[in-house]
């Protein structure tokens, strides 16, 4: 067994949790935004010294089966690598926060091992018994303790899965979803791909990219079956459980009758997607055909960006290739009844920023105005696509759009972010904020308009969360959201009333943090049939306990924002990405 390697200190200050606020000073000045804290209270234990997280212990790495050049070609260039790479360009250059691992992975950012199936899970309240089915979560999660930089959406795939039934927390795993970057690096017993946000800055990225370049080529590593990670979006589509991140097309995971969770292999759609190619993380479902809607994008060459999309049977459209000048960051996108709204924002890939200018590929490009294009979801090329300026406007998700049919505009839900880039070139200087905004898109004159859902003294960065995906690309009125602070971490959720701007909030209490809330709907009671039919149902949310160093997850009843019932969990469950839930009936149905 390979040692286990120590994870990185803890956080610095800046990215140290900060004091829970109580709900009337997380929204000062609303009289409709009611804070409701996990109940019945849990008494906090007394604070404990931090404690440094392990690295996951990894699998005694094999023998690689190499002939002899091999051999010699991968000796040479891990000399290369340890000499030139790690000791003379790295240690030149200084590492952004957001590629320094004592940051991106520490405390409960820290990975965590596999864990097999946990039955009967201790469970204070009451479960609803329509919540039959399993939560599963994606996030990062690195096998490896990182030689260079490390940004969170560098690591691993892995998947948290709870299953309910009837009441019943029946069992809880986690598991790495098996990319083949991460089979390889576990044979080998360390990390051998490039980071594509931690590793690739200036001259030392470069080195790194052709150290890739030669170790594929000498059959050291094999690239051939894809280098993602399979870290943010799951999506339930033809009876099959997908995991993605843009990099690499999805990973089909199936999830067991014991709660367990399998990879069933790199999905191309049944020789439909190119085996070379790429599908971003959040595909669009459509709640009412069945289809799946989708784009890729390319960083290297035209086209730069496709979209495409699946009819309920798995069966493939051709690529509509959407024209743009640049290649350009595409993490979401978002449709309504009859169309595709595709962002072409400020975030773009300039390779050469990293080869002359010594930074980042990724570049918030303050020369370029932002815009949305509109295209028919069914269009066969891109003649009908329009565009629609939304000057200084950068969404990193959109929640939902749809067809207003008075004013003939498109309305798009998504979360402004400043600074564009925060994600990806935080330098702490500026204030992050994310700010829910509803933007209104004219085809017919080509402007725009937006505004802030919620009142100046109502604002709280939103970050991560969805609509009742029932009525995804239809008008809704509810959006559940992360309450992204203290940045980056989420204190809570909210729930938003997109009509009357008004915000409900669910606050974790002191030293408790969450991620993305998942709405799941009560059977038969969504799809808008019906007064307040929309909101009926239960979010559901991993949170993870600072002090007592455990996590839980919890159930929401969306309506009145009260808990239902808190499952404490085995294991520690790491801050992740997105979610969803999957019903016994579809679990049944699984390919």
């Amino acid at each position: 067994m390979a040692s286990s390697v120590t994870a990185p200190p803890a956080a610095p200050p800046a990215a140290a949790p900060a004091k829970s606020k109580k709900p009337s000073q997380l929204n000062p000045n609303t009289n409709t935004g009611k804070a409701r804290t996990a109940a019945p209270a849990r008494p906090m234990r007394a604070a404990t010294p931090a404690v440094r997280h392990q690295h996951p212990a990894m699998a005694t790495p094999s023998t690689p089966n190499w002939n002899p050049f091999q051999r010699l070609a991968a000796a040479a260039l891990d000399t290369i690598e340890a000499t030139f790479i790690s000791n003379l360009l790295e240690r030149s250059h200084p590492l952004p926060r957001t590629a320094d691992p004592t940051i991106q992975i520490a405390g409960n950012y820290s990975p965590v091992p596999d864990h097999p199936p946990t039955s009967f899970l201790p469970t204070t309240g009451t479960l609803p018994s329509s919540l039959t089915g399993v939560y599963v979560r994606n996030g990062a999660n690195p096998l490896h303790a990182p030689r260079a930089g490390h940004h969170l959406f560098d690591g691993d795939g892995m998947l948290h899965a709870v299953r309910l039934n009837h009441g019943r927390a029946e069992s809880y795993a986690c598991r790495f979803t098996e990319t083949a970057r991460l089979r390889q690096e576990r044979a080998l017993g360390r990390p051998i791909f490039p980071k594509p946000i931690g590793e690739l800055h200036g001259h030392s990225g470069v080195a790194r990219l052709l150290l890739f370049a030669a170790r594929s080529a000498v059959g050291v590593i094999d690239s051939s079956q894809g280098i993602g990670v399979a870290n943010a979006g799951l999506v339930f589509h033809n009876n099959r459980l997908l995991a993605m991140s843009e990099d690499d097309l999805p990973y089909h995971v199936r999830v067991t009758e014991s709660g367990d969770l399998a990879t069933v292999g790199r999905y191309d759609f049944g020789g439909q997607l190119d085996r070379d190619g790429t599908m971003i993380a959040h595909p669009k479902l459509d709640p009412v055909t069945g289809e799946l809607f989708a784009m890729s994008y390319n960083v290297i060459s035209k086209p730069y960006l496709k979209y495409f999309f699946f009819d309920s049977g798995g069966r493939k459209s051709a690529d509509v290739e959407i024209p743009v000048a640049e290649p350009t960051m595409m993490h979401d996108f978002a449709i309504t009844e009859n169309y595709a709204v595709i962002p072409d924002q400020q975030i773009v890939f300039k390779l050469q920023e990293m080869v002359l200018g010594g930074g980042s590929p990724v570049v918030y490009d303050k020369n370029k105005t932002s815009r949305f294009g509109v295209l028919p979801k069914h269009a066969a090329d891109a003649s009908e696509l329009v565009w629609v300026e939304v000057p200084d406007c950068f969404c990193f998700h959109l929640w939902n759009a749809w067809e207003d049919k008075v004013t003939g505009e498109v309305v798009v839900i998504g979360s402004c972010m400043t600074p564009a880039d925060a994600v990806f070139n935080d330098s702490g200087e500026e204030s992050f904020r994310s700010v829910l905004t509803e933007i209104r898109l004219d085809t017919r004159t080509g402007t725009s308009r937006r505004r802030a859902v919620l009142k100046d003294g109502d604002q709280v960065n939103l970050e991560a969360g969805m609509v009742n995906r029932q009525l995804l690309g239809r008008k809704t009125r509810y959006v559940y959201l992360a309450i992204a602070e203290p940045w980056p971490k989420v204190s809570g959720f909210a729930k938003v009333d997109l009509e009357a701007g008004t915000v409900e909030k669910f606050v974790y209490g002191e030293g408790r943090y969450g991620g993305e809330p998942c709405f799941v709907p009560c059977p038969g009671g969504s799809g808008g049939a019906g007064a307040g039919a929309e909101e009926d149902g239960y979010v559901l949310c991993y949170v993870h306990d600072e002090v007592r160093g455990e996590s839980e997850m919890l159930v929401v009843n969306a309506r009145d924002m009260r808990e239902e019932a808190a499952v404490k969990l085995p294991g520690r469950v790491p801050y992740g990405l997105h979610g969803t839930f999957i019903s016994g009936d579809d679990l049944q149905r699984q390919a």
